[in-house]
């Protein structure tokens, strides 16, 4: 399927004249939905930001003061089931962020205000590209400031067993690698690789649907989480068949989705990243880890200001592949 059949216009033109400076939205934009962990409704607003913010959570349901802000920052990241989850010193949180934060990295939102009533933002479809509706419909204002970027200056690598996580220096931008291998046969071996732009982001990455297996529902609902999980807003697998009446809206968008947490991921510290992403069966877990270890060498990156022109080539390639997957 391509962008153009999604539920939610996201193949419009890209409107990033000035890709060097900071970008905020429009006007106050707000949707509803189901928290996917909780099943309970909840309202989200994105709020135009001063250049310099950065990405900001803050959570309506609690009282006024530093307990509701949840700025996106690799060392407020904590580890969580299923999804990747921020906290604060006064110990809030918020989870279920990484498509939205995927939807503010490929469309270049770097100063943003993200007001919700719950501890969780709501699942959606399962996928970003309704946040990158809501974006579009908020509009992108370019601010006075020059963008910042970080840049990967040496190879940082972090594995567990068969999982593993690789950022590497690259010419420009951030491209993502990303390889799973499934035992389910509906799902298999399969690779994508994006150079990250968004017009690319759009088209191949923005509509893929979060997934899981039909065997794991159970389990997941008597852990209490994916509480609000259905066949509305996840692909669910039982060996070879794809249990949603519509089937995939993509080839490959399994690893598709896959690829767009990683993008969401790696965001987290409300900067662009330049270089080479490797993500082999890699969760929210390992890329958390990941962007830990980049920032624990101060040798292996720097904080450098955007130039003009500076992104890659947009790229895309996807496939079923035949060969064991292994670690870098």
């Amino acid at each position: 399927m391509s962008s153009s059949a999604l539920p939610y216009a996201v193949s419009g033109l890209p409107r990033l004249s000035r890709p060097a400076l900071q970008h905020t939205i429009d006007r106050a934009e707000t949707l509803s939905g189901i928290g996917l962990h909780s099943g309970r409704p909840v309202s989200m607003t994105l709020r135009p930001a001063a250049p310099g913010t950065g990405i900001l959570f803050r959570r309506m349901d609690l009282p006024a003061g530093a307990a509701r802000d949840l700025p996106a920052r690799a060392d407020r990241v904590v580890c969580s089931p299923l999804c990747t989850t921020l906290t604060n010193p006064a110990g809030s949180q918020i989870s279920t962020i990484e498509h939205l934060m995927a939807a503010f990295a490929a469309l270049a939102i770097d100063n943003v205000i993200v007001e919700t009533d719950a501890p969780e933002l709501p699942i959606l479809d399962g996928s970003a590209a309704p946040f990158v509706a809501m974006i579009d419909r908020a509009g992108i204002c370019t601010q006075a400031a020059p963008r910042k970027m970080l840049r990967v200056l040496k190879r940082v690598h972090v594995e567990k067993g068969p999982v593993s996580a690789t950022l590497e220096p690259g010419p420009g931008g951030l491209s993502v690698s990303f390889h799973i291998d499934f035992p389910a046969e509906a799902i298999g071996r399969q690779s994508c690789h994006i150079a990250l732009g968004e017009a690319g982001f759009r088209r191949h990455l923005a509509g893929a649907r979060t997934f899981c297996m039909k065997d794991d529902v159970y389990a997941m609902q008597s852990a209490g989480l994916a509480l609000g999980g259905s066949l509305d807003n996840a692909i669910v697998v039982d060996g070879a068949t794809v249990l949603n009446r519509e089937g995939l809206r993509y080839d490959e968008e399994f690893v598709r989705h896959k690829a767009l947490d990683a993008i969401g991921d790696l965001y987290m510290h409300s900067l662009p990243i330049s270089g080479r992403y490797t993500g082999v069966r890699a969760s929210h877990a390992m890329n958390a880890a990941l962007l830990k270890a980049l920032l624990a060498d101060p040798t292996a990156y720097a904080i450098e200001t955007v130039a003009p022109g500076s992104g890659l080539a947009e790229t895309f390639t996807a496939s079923r592949d035949e060969a064991e997957l292994v670690c870098a």
